[in-house]
């Protein structure tokens, strides 16, 4: 072989030595120089927060050190919702949800929100509508629930805003409830935490307002709006809808806007009521 053929491939080799070089001696100094934040101290005032993602590693490391072990697995969904409401629906209302019953329960933390429901992906043609497979969607939950006891929660709840994803949360909490036995540890899915039936029931007796979801033909209903305002009025598109002159749903105005934020407020109230109560005797009848 000649000099000439050599030398490019010397200068090949010199240069993928360099690249080696160059990448890995940082990440290993930045390995070496990392601070252990299993015992880091904070050095700054926790927030005041009930969502595992917005909170930091130590905040997280500190609020289980104290005693909050409870934690809430929330699954929503994307789908088609009519012309005003997003494709989240779901999963706005579980933001609005999750807060209130985290903080009722108190010593508790939610998981982020699944956001995509189980369903055949193959016939996922609605615009927008994501789906799992029912194999994927158990698989998520078992996972985030093995997460959470790894780290030492103690009490895991699933909760679930779309009818479709009942089935694979009662399955995944059978079988860890049955693989976990002995262990103190509580899972359970929260069925009273589906209850729509009963919301459009209070929402008639106790507010006065008789809807029939059915009336206009749309996935949506004012409950559902009224609620979701308290995430953000725009999930509603309402200043769209108050433009248009449609800011109305199954014949209910969502105008004034103050009096559908009051009604989606005693609405979050009534769920959050029915869905504690039923924790609760979940922790009793686990021995929690």
């Amino acid at each position: 072989m000649s000099h000439r053929s050599v030398r490019p491939l010397l200068a090949l080799a010199a240069g993928l030595c360099l690249i080696q070089a160059l990448t890995a001696i940082p990440g290993a100094a930045q390995q070496e120089g990392m601070k252990d934040m299993s015992t880091f101290p904070n050095p700054i005032e926790p927030a005041d927060n009930v969502w595992i993602e917005e909170l930091t590693m130590l905040e997280v490391r500190d609020l289980l050190a104290a005693g909050t072990t409870r934690a809430l697995i929330l699954t929503g969904g994307i789908e088609e919702n009519g012309p005003y409401l997003t494709t989240g629906k779901h999963n706005h209302v579980l933001k609005v949800m999750g807060e209130s019953i985290a903080r009722r329960l108190g010593r508790t933390l939610i998981a982020p929100i699944v956001t995509i429901e189980p369903g055949n992906p193959e016939r996922a043609s609605t615009p927008g509508g994501i789906r799992y497979s029912q194999e994927t969607f158990q698989a998520v939950l078992r996972d985030m629930a093995m997460s959470l006891k790894a780290q030492g929660f103690t009490d895991i709840f699933f909760l679930g805003d779309s009818g479709g994803n009942l089935r694979g949360m009662d399955a995944v909490a059978e079988e860890l409830s049955a693989a976990w036995a002995g262990q103190d540890v509580v899972v359970a899915h929260i069925r009273e935490y589906y209850n729509y039936g009963d919301v459009l029931t209070f929402q008639r007796d106790v507010l006065g307002i008789d809807e029939d979801p059915r009336l206009e033909g749309l996935h949506d209903d004012y409950y559902i709006t009224s609620i979701i305002m308290h995430d953000d009025p725009d999930f509603v598109r309402l200043d769209q809808r108050i433009r248009a002159g449609l800011a109305s749903i199954n014949g209910i105005s969502i105008l004034p806007v103050e009096k559908t934020l009051e009604h989606g407020e005693r609405l979050v109230a009534f769920r959050t009521d029915v869905t504690v109560d039923a924790i609760h005797k979940a922790m009793e009848a686990g021995g929690h």
